[in-house]
């Protein structure tokens, strides 16, 4: 990951270069984690540039400042046109997107009270959250030492910076024990989510996963995975999952903005069945690479197109894909 492509930031309703993007020191979203955000991705389609499932991510963030009685001062729509402004103005055909806003300066008390929100959305270069060959080879995965944190102690359906204190912890551990990923349970025992993804099995055919009882992050990949299953003629069950579900099922993977679709091939180095993509799995992410790529006309609807130059060669349009 580089952000050595990106060039213009949308902050505060302005685009902005790069290196101006800042806040001061004394933002309480700095010292507090008092923020909201979002990850959408930017795909590289024949049509050019676009976003994918755009109005669905704008609404959780929107969702989420509410949680926190955070006003953001911009419509729906004005958000959703800054996100496509930043793509266009940095020129990019595919990218990662982060839109954040934060309590600003003003108070360090607890209480923000009347502090001002800042709102940033950029971008820049991302491939395969969990490596290049991820999506093939599978991720390896540990159980974390460190529980998920309850909804009843924060809210786990809102994306807040602070609450991911709770992911860093169990990511670094992972890593420090050479996995590429953590899952974490729950207070009650069952299992949540990864560091940043949610979690699905599959058992004799049937595809399962859990909902905001188990206090996960309602992923919108998780979302579309759900409708591409349902409509494809799986089946499916929503309930919670035990560690014993985990380690007997016939296939894993987790998905996520970051991660798209990857199958984990093992958890504390026990594979799961003989540790290869399954059927399921490789059927469920072939038809979201189609999705995002704008090959499956089914879905086309989640797709927003952004207008950007067009390169052209000898008179004729060219690939914007890099």
């Amino acid at each position: 990951m580089s952000f050595d492509q990106s060039k213009y930031v949308w902050k505060n309703g302005e685009m902005v270069p790069w290196q101006q993007a800042t806040f001061h020191v004394s933002c309480h979203g700095v010292h507090y984690g008092t923020g909201v955000f979002e990850g959408i991705r930017c795909y590289c389609t024949d049509s050019g540039p676009a976003i994918f499932r755009l109005y669905e991510h704008i609404d959780r963030w929107l969702a989420s400042a509410k949680v926190y009685g955070m006003h953001l001062p911009y419509t729906r729509e004005q958000l959703a046109d800054a996100v496509m402004q930043v793509v266009a103005a940095n020129n990019f055909s595919s990218c990662y997107i982060r839109p954040l806003a934060i309590y600003g300066s003003d108070t360090l008390g607890l209480h923000p009270r009347n502090t001002p929100v800042e709102v940033v959305i950029f971008a820049w270069k991302w491939g395969q959250y969990l490596g290049a060959d991820a999506a093939a080879k599978g991720a390896h995965v540990t159980i974390s030492p460190w529980r998920k944190f309850s909804s009843t102690a924060m809210p786990a359906t809102a994306k807040a910076c602070g609450q991911y204190l709770n992911s860093v912890l169990a990511v670094r551990d992972a890593v420090a024990r050479g996995f590429d990923e953590a899952i974490l349970v729950g207070e009650d025992g069952y299992l949540a989510e990864g560091s940043g993804e949610n979690l699905f099995l599959v058992k004799d055919g049937v595809l399962f996963t859990n909902d905001e009882k188990s206090s996960v992050l309602m992923g919108i990949t998780r979302d579309s995975v759900l409708k591409m299953a349902i409509d494809t003629g799986m089946q499916v069950c929503i309930r919670k999952l035990s560690l014993e579900d985990l380690l007997a099922a016939d296939e894993v993977f987790m998905t996520g903005t970051a991660v798209e679709v990857t199958f984990v091939a093992a958890v504390d180095g026990r594979p799961i069945a003989d540790g290869r993509r399954g059927p399921i799995t490789s059927v469920l992410q072939r038809l979201f690479a189609d999705v995002v790529s704008g090959r499956e006309p089914r879905y086309r609807h989640w797709l927003t197109p952004v207008a950007t130059p067009v390169p052209e060669l000898n008179g004729e349009r060219v690939s914007q894909c890099r």
